[in-house]
């Protein structure tokens, strides 16, 4: 028996890709290319301090509040850790005191 045709409206749109042209560094239209302009030691230095003085430097204060912050969480972590420990070392040797 012959097959009957079928509808290639789902099955060849699906197949359809539109391709689009590739560009790669030679055809980017970049024909020639212009050398890096070369910066000297002072006017890097001067660039750096330009640079420097538009950041916005935290306060005495603030740095203070932060490091004591930092100093408490880091103590709290401490102990918190600490009793975990002590807790699953009590739990271990439980466990190897029944073996005996």
């Amino acid at each position: 028996m012959a097959k009957k045709p079928t509808s290639t409206t789902t099955a060849d749109s699906a197949r359809k890709v539109s391709v689009a042209p590739v560009t790669t560094a030679r055809t980017a239209g970049t024909d020639t290319v212009t050398p890096k302009k070369r910066t000297s030691p002072a006017k890097f230095i001067q660039e750096v301090r330009q640079e420097a003085r538009k950041i916005t430097w935290t306060s005495r204060k603030e740095t203070w509040i932060t490091t004591v912050m930092v100093l408490i969480m880091v103590l709290v972590a401490c102990v918190f850790f600490y009793i975990i420990d002590g807790g699953l070392g009590f739990v271990v040797n439980f466990l190897i005191n029944i073996g005996r």
